[in-house]
């Protein structure tokens, strides 16, 4: 499933055992799996992606760094 949201606080994650990475506060794009979540955004001339469990992604919803937009309807 993907929809989009927004992050609204600081919000960092990790690629492997590398150092912690901020992302950006602004619009990003949801694609949700059993079990991961990936946000996409572009900033500027860079395209940026980060993928992390889905229980750190709801955490981060539930404190309220990371807004959810609706889904949209569907078009028939």
């Amino acid at each position: 499933m993907t929809q989009t949201a927004r992050i609204v606080g600081p919000l960092e994650y990790r690629e492997g055992d590398g150092p912690a990475i901020e992302i950006r506060e602004g619009p990003v794009e949801v694609a949700i799996t059993d079990l991961d979540v990936t946000l996409s955004w572009v900033e500027g001339d860079a395209h940026g992606s980060a993928a992390m469990p889905a229980a750190d992604f709801q955490r981060y919803v539930d404190e309220g760094k990371i807004e959810l937009n609706e889904p949209e309807a569907a078009v028939s």
